[in-house]
């Protein structure tokens, strides 16, 4: 089948692009569309171009990435569709994305499908729109809109693609039919090319800049393309598409968009376990969750958004009734941000979710999540009753954040059916899922794991038993790391500070702060009788703790939160727990750079990273990308502590983690893993790719 048809429907020839599943701009849909038009002007009066199948063009060809280009380039493509001599129409229905919004662009008109999505995603891999885009589209919609869409990468509805002005209509029918009727239309209104419209009215580009560079968190992709539609307003067509060129070159060339075109790739080959080809997940219709606390809300709120029934169980009837007026709570919020239809609102209250106060409900639940307090007995308790109740087949499956779920399953008398599922909070909101594989469970309850993940939207990513598994153990080192720091003279504010700069959503104290000091402070009690007596021991958050200061739901944590305050305040009264601390432990406190603060932070995390993927707790280091890139608010444009590592170089990170243990030589110490690839001289990247199906 060729990548593009073509044939003539009267006197309008119609392109059809079938490069299935979504029609990518392939090389031979590149070329395919020049001949196409060249052909068109030939024999038609007018061209039409439309995308066979599900969708239009969904984007650029994966495939490709990171290979030669081949002509025609894309840019060159869309200049020659709006060189056509005659009209041109794009009539757009599915997705029209990236590339395939700039060959839109480059018709001269367009008309989509009332649901057609238009966007033009290309700052979220670290490039800008590369063939026109920044150029035609600011030209169509002015400068601020067309901003918008580029510097967020947000899609549009047709509706909206209308009202600000990409489109000429939105009309109910097949592609087909309403652009034929948009390219007889034409005809007599003749080529419209859209570099040829007026160039739009600047706006304050300069904030715009600042605010994208304020908005990407380090990434420079958004702020970049500002520059490229400020051109657009300043400069010529021809010489504002040279300047685009020019920028988009640029980003090509940046480890940011190696990093973010890594986290794409990785994100979708997470999934992919050799050991689970073939496999058939087990049937889900029914969900039940055990304990109906913020977790357990957030669980069932959303398994209800992805459309499945649920019966939540807690322990008495009030407790019941709390919980399910925390889901109702949670449902209300997604329905204002439009994730939630009135119609399936209806279904939920006519029956689709039920709470109980006993564990006989969950009867016909096909997978049941436990989500109760993070406590070993409680939650054998839990299973042995769940082992009791459910049905033959059903998964038992905890939320454990820590806990060994080998244990767990030994509660019951099926431990093949049981599982992790680490949610992390807001469950229904955050992406990630920890998908906990114990010794004993099934292959088909993994693959119902990832099922149920997929159902939710979610990334899983799947994990061995271990304590805190991959985010969580990698999490309590490198907190480990930077509360040395802090005992040894570091700012805690300037910690943050410094993270944040590095990238990270927020300073690792604001997280604790927002989690709740009370979280950490059971987790080192649990693990006070295993501790190895090498280890350093800051007491400042048990300090902290003792004295009430759990963080943002107390009003004081790390932080003050005055009058309910979201965002914290630096307390002195901390300084001083710090000062005395350091005085009774005979430490003279030392001032660090942001970079030093940095470069421990980065080391410690790719260390033990390095034991994670050693250790088989996480099968490839893409998972663990993944894990801290989805749960943990690692920089996306970095790509993930182990792609950061590979483009730093194995052998700096080394050579720092030898120069760090010359203080502390237990801590430091260096991974195995980590020692053996520099020896060979090899990427943590090396390792992917042997683990590929």
């Amino acid at each position: 089948m060729d990548a593009v048809k073509y044939d003539l429907d009267g006197d309008v020839a119609v392109v059809t692009i079938q490069n299935p599943p979504v029609n990518a701009a392939s090389h031979a849909v590149r070329a395919g569309l020049v001949e196409a038009v060249q052909r068109a002007e030939v024999e038609a009066k007018a061209a039409l171009i439309i995308g066979d199948g599900r969708t239009f063009i969904a984007g650029a060809d994966i495939r490709e990435f990171g290979k030669p280009p081949k002509d025609p380039w894309l840019p060159e493509v869309c200049n020659r569709i709006e060189a056509c001599k005659i009209p041109v129409v794009a009539a757009l229905h599915g997705t029209a994305l990236g590339g395939g919004l700039e060959v839109a662009l480059a018709a001269h008109y367009r008309v989509a499908v009332p649901d057609a999505k238009l966007g033009l995603p290309e700052v979220t891999l670290g490039i800008l729109p590369g063939a026109g885009g920044t150029q035609r589209l600011p030209r169509l919609t002015g400068a601020e809109a067309a901003l918008e869409m580029i510097t967020t990468g947000r899609p549009v509805s047709a509706a909206e693609a209308l009202e600000i002005g990409i489109l000429d209509a939105v009309q109910d029918g097949t592609p087909r039919q309403i652009g034929l009727d948009m390219a007889r239309e034409a005809i007599a209104k003749g080529p419209r090319p859209t570099g040829d419209l007026p160039a739009p009215e600047a706006v304050d580009f300069d904030a715009w800049h600042a605010k994208a560079l304020a908005r990407g968190k380090g990434q420079i992709a958004p702020a970049t393309a500002v520059r490229a539609v400020q051109a657009a307003s300043e400069l010529p067509f021809t010489d504002g598409l040279a300047r685009e060129r020019e920028l988009f070159g640029d980003l090509m060339a940046s480890p940011q968009r190696e990093g973010l075109i890594h986290a794409f790739f990785a994100e979708r080959a997470v999934a992919k376990l050799p050991e689970l080809e073939g496999v058939a997940p087990r049937d889900l219709a029914e969900i039940g969750v055990v304990g109906g606390g913020t977790m357990g809300a957030g669980i069932a709120a959303a398994c209800l958004l992805a459309g499945l029934k649920v019966v939540l169980v807690d322990r008495d009837a009030d407790a019941a009734d709390k919980a399910k007026a925390r889901v109702a709570s949670m449902l209300d919020s997604a329905a204002k941000r439009g994730k939630l239809l009135p119609e399936r609102r209806s279904e939920i209250d006519s029956g689709g979710f039920r709470a109980a106060d006993t564990y006989d409900a969950l009867d016909a639940s096909d997978l049941v999540i436990e989500a109760v307090f993070e406590d070993m007995d409680v939650k054998r308790e839990v299973f042995a009753t769940l082992d009791k109740v459910c049905k033959e087949g059903a998964v038992l499956a905890t939320n454990t954040s820590y806990l060994d779920i080998n244990a767990i399953a030994g509660a019951t008398g099926r431990p093949s059916d049981v599982i992790g599922l680490h949610f992390f909070s807001p469950a229904h909101i955050m992406k990630l899922l920890e998908v906990v594989v114990a010794d004993a469970t099934a292959p088909d309850v993994v693959v119902t794991g990832f099922a149920l993940a997929k159902r939710l939207r979610k990334i899983a990513v799947r994990a061995g038993v271990c304590d805190g598994f991959i985010g969580n153990r990698i999490l309590a080192h490198y907190r480990m790391a930077i509360d040395n720091m802090v005992l040894d003279g570091a700012d805690p504010y300037q910690v943050d500070a410094a993270l944040e700069a590095f990238g990270m959503a927020m300073g690792p104290y604001a997280v604790s702060d927002l989690a709740g000091l009370d979280i950490g402070w059971a987790t080192r009690k649990r693990k006070a009788a295993t501790r190895d007596p090498r280890e350093r021991v800051p007491g400042f958050a048990d300090t902290l703790c003792e004295m009430g200061r759990f963080g943002q739901k107390t009003g004081r944590g790390y932080y003050l939160y005055p009058d309910g305050a979201r965002r914290g305040e630096p307390d002195p009264e901390v300084q001083q727990i710090l000062a005395d601390e350091r005085a009774q432990q005979g430490l003279t406190p030392r001032s660090f750079t942001d970079d030093e603060i940095q470069r421990r932070f980065m080391a410690a995390m790719v260390n033990e990273a390095a034991r994670v993927v050693g250790d088989g707790i996480a099968r490839r280091p893409l998972d663990v990308d993944v894990t801290m890139l989805s749960g943990y608010g690692f920089p996306r444009w970095r790509g993930g502590p182990m792609k950061w590592a590979d483009m730093t170089g194995l052998d700096l990170v080394l050579a720092d983690l030898k120069r760090f243990a010359k203080d502390d030589p237990w801590f430091w110490q260096p991974a195995p893993l980590l020692q053996k690839l520099v020896d060979e001289g090899r990427t943590f990247e090396d390792l992917n790719k042997e683990a590929q199906p």
